[in-house]
């Protein structure tokens, strides 16, 4: 970091940072030169202004180090001030809590004031920021400064654990209190006010005149808690009016107070202090009997909304003509602006740091961005609704937007702040602006040093309300510009950050001013594995069929796109040179060398890097002179490869705690893109890359993160799958994208083939023949045979024994019931859902693609929108409930499996006749005919004829069901089409490409949240703090209640003590917490919501209650999962420690069992022993098992477990909430106890071989290693992919996964139309069943020889695949042969020496011999 003195030196002559540049800046030199001119205007304005520039000089980084672990060490006691001299005078002590420290200063000077010049009283106050209570000795303090004050104030006390200690020690004092202020904060708090007669007990019932006021505005505007308070000020007068006269006078007071609140200045808060002492502090009324009270001055404030600017003449500007005026004829032509041809900036900033004149960090960027020959409009309002001024202030008065980017430096939503948002009015405004809105974070928690320090980064609170809420506005880019100054409390600027958001602006205002034809856009695709035919990697995306459409849509628009081919073959082809690409060999096309002499000048961290690679240029992304970067231009677009990580093949790094950093071809790559292409927008094309994984901070980057050096000033557009938000997340925070959300491709039915397809044949048969006692028992005997053929012994445990039985020597029943369990089978794999193909973009499903999609919404209820699934339906329509056939089905009873069957194809029937009402001649559905609407309703009324819908269930033999039953669930379906078939996915790219505002959106399954339908939006995750809902709750204790029941069963009826848990990022965003919830289910604690509907904290279920023993977790939590959902880790730790802390029997709590055993193991408190919660350290992702398995680089699965140990092993500690702390001991002391590993399955889209990620995480063989007895754990998945939720064995899972997917034609048939990326699927597919083994030893060996048979022995599939793919084929060979020689599948030696002999002839193949 720059020298702070040097800075704010500099910045207390100029009023600005520049003079502290710390990077180079992006901008040419000629607008540089104004600069110069902005400086000296400064210079002229910095004695008379107004603002904080005498502020204390001192570095903000002179802060003692951090305490046990927390992420606050600032002291109250810099809050203190005692008077010096008390002169006989009475002394009213003040005790304040407020969120941010910006009020300190003013508080202080107020009360020095007070204490100079007041002949009537003197004056103690002690400050406390909220997040301070969290530490014990600072929460003792406050409670004895409490119990001695005569007043206390508090202000946006919105944290629930922290408003509770408030309320914990206010409320038993607030009798002897003589006064207490709680201005907007949680309910429970702002019930403790007391001003004489006038109190808000009654806040949310219907005596309080207050509250039936808010209510009332809340009603009528939506108004936010403080926007109603603000108009209750306004129109005071007519509600006094309804109060007695003592009263009015009390609550004139309490309004006048928070009136001088939010004026903010000294002289508005001395008058608030003297106001509450001479009126109600008893020792200053007493001794001023007689005497004449001092007249207060009226409150000073600022208009509630306006325009400010630090060196304006007049205070603030109401309206826009006003400030340009002044703005474009005065300051410009002296700060050598034209304001012809200037961008413009938007600027929202917080009113209570300009009336405080803390306000150094706005001036500091409003400086950098005029020094940069920019125009700045900075705005504030009053309230936490800033949509207003924002219309008002950024537009003209024709409607017209006047700013180019706007940046929220308030850190907080648009509308709402950190209280309730507004989240669809935020976007509307937005929307209606249309330019790119950035949400940059001021430090409010942490000092400079902490935050450096702290891997994490952004302290968890804050990134709950100022990265994540402001996310689901829209925003983009949550960059640190600003922190506290140690001894003051004042807001500094951070220099580097400053001139990063500065340059980050003004890259995006380009984006909309530049003439089109000149921008220049880098498209960014990924190879993983790098060395396999995998170049244009994502996940479920055509990517080079994507790209087509992509540089179709640029060149339409009027994008240089060159000689761009027209042809998806003809692209890979231009970016290969040979679509049987290599990365290692010259065959992929070099865009650029660029050599060591160059990279080390355009690269300003690059010798940062040798520690782990070397010197430059190394051997990756090299021809040994120079790096090299691969990709190919067209006019003024460059397709280019991004390189991988760099370390998947080495073994030694692969086990290494944290990640290394990006190697040298990496950032020469990034380096290319902005200093030599000079790209003005970088398109990250697909899921997903590797820099948003780079080593760094979790949230809130510094300059020495790799992901923020990386990307640095490039704006980044990033198309990301709409079912994968976690990850998206990561890469809006970490490389400061904005995200277009694509579709993944419908998932359809798997269907039938083979001997699973006659088997379903043969029960057909059988259900018309049972009772007939020649035929019948023939056909279960032919059952039995083709049952064993499909390997489905494995999943039957009592199929009868194929050498043995006959069924005529059986019962009917048993006949029924073996075929039952056989017809169960066949079902789970026929419904099963399966994305087909992959998707391009741009490209609408087609109409079966659609039903396929929307017969899986159908089945769901949603009680919530009043919504019943049909299968629910449907099954009332014959007196039963679903609920009960699901589970007659799930057991084999034939009569519930035979309607479960019937009901199924009765809802396909009613969902295709509902989307054959829209489908054109294509096949394709355009426009969406509105059934629901009156003119539709009064059609079907007119000629008494069911709907098309109605009939085809009838016509399915469901006569008696109920059509107005299925009107709502067909009304949503309706909407839902219309979002499936909306497409924007090329809109969205253009609109972010042409610096405009992209709508957000939800990611997540369509299926359970059609909300993240259409496509092709800025796709954010949730509030973390909403998350378990109640919902996700009670499905969590359902299938708690399975998997217990399973167990239980198993095992003579004693149940687990210990459970391994691996917790997804993704899954919990689309199911809003439930594998969390399961977690704290098994514990026994239960999560509570506060009166803001946030879940933060957690209360133990009576084990009474509980009826079972407390099962111990070992929770592994994805490197995702921790960036996204800290606070949820802190609910878990908080929950079993609770647990492990209740004094309850051994036997019914084995949480407090193992807590014990292994404090005394390892000399530790049983507090610390109980430290459950897991992940890898800040910054890294992912066991790197995957890593090894993908690329062949493992030597042992002793490697593998090693890996998993040491990357895992970093505890979560509710305790020292600021770190991930290496405990490797206690991680393994832990896994020891398991009896059972479990992972959840919760979307259709992504199951258990579709990615590494679910072996990567999977503990199963490393419990085997850890426990005393060897003995293998058992192995569960709870499946709840659809609305009949099921636990299996992880056997089961994978052996449904491989027919369903590896071994079904349906799939690999799909995937092979879309050729050269097909192939890579249906690998990745085969590599991936292998994880699998090597983790779990849980692939059955039919697996691998079903799939030798389909895609080795076939000869005519072999030579499609060699054809389409030759890379990916021969990784297909590797891993047949790897397979059998790690001793995962045994095979005959005919089948071994014709794979070698393949591997030869590929090899062959790919040299060109």
């Amino acid at each position: 970091m720059a020298s702070f003195k040097v800075a704010a030196a500099a910045l207390l002559t100029i009023g600005a940072s520049s003079a502290w540049q710390t990077r180079t800046s992006f901008v040419p030199k000629v607008i540089q030169q104004s600069a110069v001119k902005t400086n000296a205007v400064y210079q002229k304005n910095a004695i008379s202004r107004r603002s904080s520039l005498d502020m204390v000089v001192s570095d903000p980084t002179d802060v003692g180090s951090s305490r046990g672990g927390m992420f606050t060490a600032s002291n109250a006691e810099s809050r203190r001030v005692v008077p010096e001299d008390v002169r006989g005078r009475p002394t009213m002590k003040i005790v304040y809590v407020v969120l941010e420290s910006q009020y300190q200063s003013s508080m202080t000077a107020a009360t020095k004031r007070i204490n100079a010049g007041s002949d009537n009283m003197a004056v103690e106050t002690v400050g406390y920021l909220l997040e301070e209570l969290r530490n014990d000795e600072t929460f003792e303090q406050f409670k004895k400064d409490v119990a001695d004050a005569n007043v206390f104030i508090g202000s946006l006390i919105f944290v629930q654990e922290l408003a509770e200690k408030v309320t914990e020690v206010v409320e038993p004092l607030r009798d002897q209190l003589d006064a207490v202020l709680v201005f907007p904060s949680m309910p429970e708090v702002m019930r403790l006010n007391k001003v004489g007669s006038f109190t808000m007990k009654n806040l949310g019932q219907s005596k309080s005149v207050v509250a039936d006021f808010m209510k009332k505005k809340k009603q009528d505007d939506g108004s936010s808690f403080e926007e109603g308070m603000l108009k209750l000020l306004r129109t005071l007068p007519k509600v006094l009016k309804f109060l007695p006269s003592d009263k009015a006078a009390d609550a004139r007071t309490f309004m006048m107070s928070f009136q001088y609140w939010l004026g903010g200045s000294p002289e508005n808060l001395e008058s608030l202090l003297l106001m509450v002492g001479q009126d109600y502090v008893g020792p200053v009324k007493d001794a001023m009997v007689g005497k004449e009270k001092a007249v207060m001055e009226e409150p000073v404030l600022l208009p509630d909304k306006a325009i400010w600017h630090p060196v304006a003449p007049d205070i603030v500007f109401e309206t826009n003509e006003s400030y340009f005026n002044w703005y474009n004829n005065e300051f410009c032509p002296d700060a050598g602006i034209d304001p012809k041809t200037a961008p413009t900036v938007g600027i929202i900033l917080q009113k209570s740091h300009i009336n405080t004149k803390d306000d150094t960090h706005y001036v500091s960027l409003i400086a950098e961005l005029e020094s940069r020959g920019s125009r700045v409009v900075p705005i504030y309002s009053g309230g936490l609704d800033f949509s207003g001024p924002v219309e008002e202030y950024f537009k003209d008065s024709m409607g017209k937007t006047i700013v180019d980017t706007v940046i929220n430096l308030t850190g907080f939503a648009l509308v709402g702040g950190p209280a309730s948002q507004d989240h669809k009015k935020a976007a509307k405004v937005l929307k209606g602006l249309n330019v790119p809105y950035m949400c940059a974070v001021p430090l409010v928690f942490q000092s400079f040093e902490e935050w450096q320090a702290s891997e994490l980064g952004l302290h968890p609170i804050q990134v709950a309300l100022q990265v994540s809420l402001p996310e689901i506005d829209g925003a983009i880019e949550p960059i640190i510009y600003a922190g506290r100054e140690g001894a003051t409390g004042r807001s500094v600027p951070l220099a580097d950050r400053v001139n990063l958001l500065a340059d980050r602006a003004l890259k995006w205002s380009a984006l909309r001013t530049k003439p089109k034809k000149d921008k220049n856009i880098a498209i960014t695709i990924f190879s993983f594995p790098p060395d396999k035919g995998n170049v244009g990697t994502a996940a479920y995306l055509d990517v080079f069929d994507s790209i087509k459409a992509v540089l179709k849509q640029l060149k339409t628009e009027g994008y240089d796109v060159g000689d761009a081919p027209d042809s998806k073959e003809a692209i890979m082809e231009a970016v290969l040179n040979d679509p049987e690409a290599r990365i290692n060999s010259p065959e992929l096309n070099v865009a650029y060398r660029m050599n060591p002499d160059e990279y080390y000048e355009l690269t300003p961290y690059a010798k940062d890097l040798e520690e782990n690679w070397g010197p430059a240029p190394g051997n990756l992304n090299s021809d040994g002179q120079n790096l090299v970067i691969y990709g190919k231009q067209f006019g003024n677009v460059f397709i280019g490869v991004q390189p991988s990580f760099g370390y998947e093949g080495d073994p030694m790094r692969l086990l290494f705690a944290k990640s290394a950093s990006p190697h040298h071809g990496f950032a020469a790559y990034y380096t290319f893109l902005e200093k030599i292409f000079k790209a003005d927008a970088v398109l990250h094309f697909g899921t997903h890359g590797s820099l948003e994984f780079m080593p760094g901070k979790q949230v809130g980057m510094s300059g020495t993160c790799y992901p923020d050096r990386l990307i640095n000033s490039l704006p980044s557009a990033y198309l990301y799958a709409a079912n994968n938000p976690s990850e998206a997340t990561i890469a809006k925070r970490r490389s400061y994208s904005a995200t277009v959300s694509y579709l993944t491709p419908p998932a359809e039915n798997a269907g039938l083939y083979k001997g699973l397809k006659e088997l379903k044949e043969l029960i057909s048969s059988y259900q018309g023949l049972r009772e007939n006692e020649a035929r019948g028992p023939a056909i279960v005997n032919s059952i039995v045979s083709t049952a064993w053929t499909c390997n489905l012994d494995k999943d039957i445990s009592d199929l009868p024994d194929l050498e043995t039985y006959d069924a005529k020597n059986d019962t009917l029943e048993r006949r029924d019931d073996i075929t039952g369990k056989v017809y169960t089978q066949i079902m789970q794999i026929e419904s099963r859902l399966l994305p087909c193909g992959l998707h391009t973009v741009g490209v609408p499903p087609s109409a079966d693609e659609a039903v396929a999609t929307l017969v899986n919404i159908a089945q769901l209820d949603r009680p919530d929108d009043g919504i019943e699934g049909i299968p629910r339906i449907i099954a009332a329509s014959v007196g039963r409930d679903i609920n009960d056939i699901y589970r007659g089905n799930n057991n084999g009873v034939l009569k519930d499996v035979e309607l479960n069957d019937k009901i199924t194809q009765a809802s396909r029937a009613a969902t295709r006749a509902l989307v054959n009402q829209s489908t054109d001649s294509n096949g394709r559905v355009k426009e969406v005919k509105n059934f629901f609407d009156e003119v539709g309703g009064m059609f079907g009324g007119m000629f008494g004829m069911k709907k098309p819908w109605t009939q085809a269930i009838i016509d399915a033999g469901f006569p008696e069901v109920s059509e107005e039953r299925l009107e709502p669930v067909l009304a949503y379906l309706e909407f839902c089409l219309k979002q499936i078939v909306k497409d924007n996915e090329l809109g969205g790219i253009m609109e972010l490409l042409n610096g405009q505002f992209l709508m957000p959106a939800p990611g997540g399954d369509p299926i359970r949240n059609p909300d993240v339908l259409p496509t092709g939006r800025n796709m954010h995750a949730l509030d973390p703090s909403s998350i378990p809902t109640q919902a996700a709750v009670e499905v969590a204790e359902d299938v708690v209640r399975k998997l217990l029941e399973k167990l239980s069963d198993e095992n003579d009826g004693q149940y687990p003590e210990s459970i391994a848990f691996t917790l997804w990022g993704t899954d919990n965003i689309k199911t809003y917490g439930e594998s969390l919830a399961q977690v704290l289910a098994l514990v026994g604690v239960r999560p509570v919501a506060d009166s803001l509907g946030r879940v933060n904290k957690v209360e133990l279920i009576p084990l009474e209650t509980l009826g079972r023993p407390r099962v111990d977790v070992v929770v592994s939590c994805s490197g995702v999962f921790r960036d996204l959902f800290i606070n949820q880790m802190n609910l878990m730790d908080r929950g079993i420690k609770m647990a492990a802390e209740a004094d309850e029997p051994l036997d019914q709590n084995f949480v407090r069992k193992h807590a014990i055993e292994q404090a005394e193991e390892m000399n530790v408190s049983i507090r610390e022993a109980a430290c459950r919660v897991f992940s890898n350290s800040a910054g890294s992702y992912s066991a790197n098992v995957g890593l090894a398995i993908e690329n062949g680089g493992w030597e042992d699965e002793g490697q593998l477990q090693e890996q998993f140990l040491t990357r895992k092993g970093f505890a979560f500690n509710a305790d020292k909430p600021g770190m991930m702390e290496q405990q490797a001991d206690l991680f393994k002391a832990a896994l020891k106890t398991v009896d059972v590993t479990f992972q959840n399955l919760d979307s259709s889209e992504i199951s258990i071989t579709d990615v590494s990620h679910y072996y990567d995480s999977d503990p199963t063989k490393v419990v085997q290693g850890l426990r005393d007895d060897k003995k293998k754990p058992m192995s569960l998945m709870a499946d709840t992919t659809t609305a009949n939720a099921q636990v299996r064995t992880l056997s089961e899972t994978v052996r449904l996964d491989a027919r369903t997917k590896l071994l079904n034609p349906k799939f690999y048939e799909g995937m092979l139309s879309t050729g050269y990326e097909g192939v890579r699927e249906i690998q990745k597919r085969l590599r991936n069943t292998m994880g699998w083994s090597a983790t779990a030893g849980e692939v059955d060996n039919f697996v691998f020889e079903d799939a030798n048979d389909v895609f080795i022995n076939d000869a005519e599939m072999q030579q499609r695949l060699l054809d389409t793919n030759p890379n990916a084929f021969r990784d297909m060979v590797t891993t047949f042969l790897e397979a059998n020689g790690r001793g995962y599948w045994e095979t005959s030696e005919e089948n071994i020496e014709r794979l070698q002999e393949l591997y030869a002839e590929v090899e062959d193949r790919i040299e060109g011999v």
